[in-house]
Parts: C-alpha cells; sequence; structure tokens
C-alpha cells in the first residue's frame, strides 16, 4: 500500500519540477554559466536574435504588412472620413482665417463665390487624394521594413522586460504546463507501481 501512494506522489513531485524547471529554463539563467565544459543559458536570452527575426519576419508576412497599410488607408470609409477633414479645412480657411486675414478681399470675394471655390476645391482634392495616398504608401513601401523594424525593436528588449511581457501573458498557460507535468508523473507513476505489482506475482 505504501508504494501505490509513495511512488506516484514523488513521480508527480518529478514531473512537476522538471516542468517548472522547463519554464524557467526559458529565460534564465540571463547569462551563460559553464557547467561540466557546457554552455548553460536560457532559450530566449541565447537565441534572442534569430527570435527577434523570426518574430519580425512572421509579423510582416502575417499580422501586418505595408500591403495592409496601404488597403486599410485607401478603403472607402478612410475616404470619406478624409474628405470631411477636408470639408472642414476648407470651410475654416474660408469663413474664418481669410476673413480675418483679409478682410476687405473678403468683402469682394462674396459668399457665393467661396462657396463655389469650396465645391471646386472639394472635387479636385477628391480626385487627388487616393493619388496621394498611393503615392505616399509607395514611398512608404519603399523606406518602411516593417520586418526589420520588429525585429530590431525584440532584440533590444531588456530580457528581463520580455520575460515579465511573456509570463503575464502566457501565466495561466504556464502553470498549465507545470500541473500536467505533475499529472503525468503521478499517472506514470501509478503504472509502474501495477508493472511492478504484476511482474511481482
Amino acid at each position: 500500500m505504501f508504494n501505490w501512494i509513495f511512488i506516484p506522489v514523488v513521480s508527480a513531485l518529478i514531473g512537476w519540477i522538471t516542468n517548472w524547471v522547463a519554464v524557467k529554463m526559458l529565460f534564465k539563467p540571463k547569462n551563460p554559466w559553464k557547467l561540466f565544459g557546457m554552455t548553460i543559458q536560457g532559450i530566449f536570452p541565447r537565441h534572442q536574435l534569430d527570435i527577434a527575426d523570426k518574430i519580425g519576419r512572421m509579423v510582416a508576412d502575417e499580422l501586418l504588412s505595408v500591403k495592409d497599410i496601404r488597403e486599410k488607408v485607401s478603403s472607402t470609409d478612410q475616404l470619406s472620413e478624409l474628405k470631411g477633414m477636408m470639408e472642414k479645412k476648407i470651410d475654416e480657411y474660408l469663413h474664418v482665417t481669410f476673413p480675418s486675414q483679409y478682410p476687405i478681399t473678403a468683402v469682394v470675394f462674396g459668399e457665393k463665390r467661396r462657396n463655389k471655390l469650396r465645391a471646386e476645391l472639394l472635387v479636385e482634392m477628391e480626385k487627388a487624394a487616393p493619388e496621394i495616398i498611393h503615392a505616399y504608401m509607395d514611398r512608404v513601401e519603399e523606406s518602411f521594413d516593417v520586418a526589420a523594424l520588429i525585429s530590431e525593436k525584440v532584440a533590444a528588449l531588456d530580457v528581463d522586460k520580455l520575460e515579465n511581457l511573456i509570463f503575464k501573458i502566457l501565466e495561466k498557460e504556464l502553470a498549465f504546463i507545470e500541473w500536467i507535468g505533475a499529472l503525468m508523473g503521478f499517472a506514470i507513476g501509478i503504472l509502474q507501481v501495477l508493472v511492478t505489482e504484476l511482474i511481482s506475482r
């Protein structure tokens, strides 16, 4: 009866400790240790540059590309919002700024002519907006490397900050990994006792 309790409990403890150490070794030790001729260092500190490069490429390829930004900026909703902003600025200039800076001209340049100019400006700006956006995004695409930017940011992150960030996001999942180790260890312990009992008969 002792074996049915002791061995599964010890196996569960070993499983939990093993997974706990494995989780901790994602980031620990931060600096390399020499042990019996081997170099021991946490996975993230040791491979931070490679991980940063892979994260950068993944974000650029799968999550956020310049093409995605172009499509979002050029969408009908965004163009409509841009048109509303242009209308507001034109109205502000024609009805507030222009009369205050050029009061005499504003009197000659009456409300009717200002409204006509407003309409013409809006038509021209509405035509030009998509072209301007596409030209600007062409320049962005040439100079803005999403993969390189993300990679640079991750590579420059302090390991302790990166550790805190990941553990904060994956706290429950990492705890589950530790406890699943205990559960599997307990099950293996039960199996070991069962096999031993069967062999000894």
